[in-house]
């Protein structure tokens, strides 16, 4: 490792879509190796999988990981990784939640079906394919910061009222083939799902989300405009991953961002009922 790299903290953001049937045991011993490690962040716990971003030394991050790794059920879980010159965090959150990413369908399982992955290596040629309807799942504040070019807003404040857009456009007309993407791929997930069950056939998703992209495809290649949005004091990645703390972000995000969510520490939507990041 550099040594710019050994000065930084890690920011680890992951998610698995696995039964859990006892989530609610497995919080506290969580908490504490994560409180050991000295890491900050959020990590939810549902019935239906784990979600979550933290922040630490690699040693302390890498820590967390193995312990859930450990349990066979998360054994495949896997992580996107930044780094950071301060703490995005200002401490350390393992919550419990009916949905790791709230969608309000209860129907709607990615354990039993979703759309196509993508990988990034290949997203550029699915959305410059005339046939292909892009759709951006994320809120409008997260899109004015940055997305890829063409791509459909659904123009909501959160991921509850994606359902209600989809079923409107469906008076429209129903597109042919339709590729979503989202910040780490984890709306996506529900989202593709959802589709699919409102009767959608060819859905597909960008594989681990727009910070998957980022880190794969080199910028000269890049289809992406703009920086991106996170759920925690970085504000927004680069196209680097590196953090922008907030600096240049568009007057038009300020204003429909909430009051306090410079202040936020959970890396997810930032209302209550929501799920932990994107």
């Amino acid at each position: 490792m550099s040594q710019a790299a050994s000065s930084t903290l890690r920011v680890s953001a992951f998610y698995l879509f696995v039964p859990l049937d006892d989530f609610q045991a497995m919080r506290d011993p969580l908490l504490a190796v994560a409180e050991a490690a000295g890491v900050r962040g959020s990590i939810l716990l549902a019935a239906e999988g784990v979600n979550g971003t933290i922040a630490g030394s690699d040693d302390g991050v890498e820590t967390v990981l193995a312990h859930l790794r450990r349990d066979p059920r998360m054994a495949d879980l896997s992580e996107k990784n930044a780094r950071a010159e301060r703490m995005p965090f200002g401490r350390l959150k393992v919550r419990l939640k009916r949905e790791i990413v709230s969608l309000g369908v209860e129907s709607v399982d990615p354990r039993r079906r979703v759309g196509a992955y993508v990988a990034p290596q290949d997203w550029n040629a699915l959305i410059s394919d005339p046939d292909v309807v892009v759709v951006d799942t994320r809120n409008d504040y997260e899109i004015a910061f940055g997305s890829f070019e063409g791509a459909l807003s659904p123009e909501t404040r959160t991921f509850r009222s994606f359902p209600e857009w989809v079923r409107g456009q469906r008076e429209a007309g129903r597109a042919k083939k339709v590729a979503m993407f989202c910040t780490g791929g984890i709306r996506c997930e529900k989202a593709t799902s959802f589709l699919l069950d409102e009767g959608f056939e060819d859905v597909y998703h960008l594989d681990g989300g727009i910070l998957n992209y980022l880190e794969k495809v080199p910028r000269e290649e890049s289809l992406w405009h703009g920086d991106c949005f996170v759920f925690d004091e970085r504000v927004a990645v680069d196209h680097d991953l590196r953090a922008t703390w907030g600096e240049g972000a568009p007057e038009e995000a300020r204003e429909v961002l909430p009051d306090d969510l410079y202040a936020r520490t959970e890396p997810g939507e930032p209302s209550s009922e929501d799920g932990v990041k994107a």
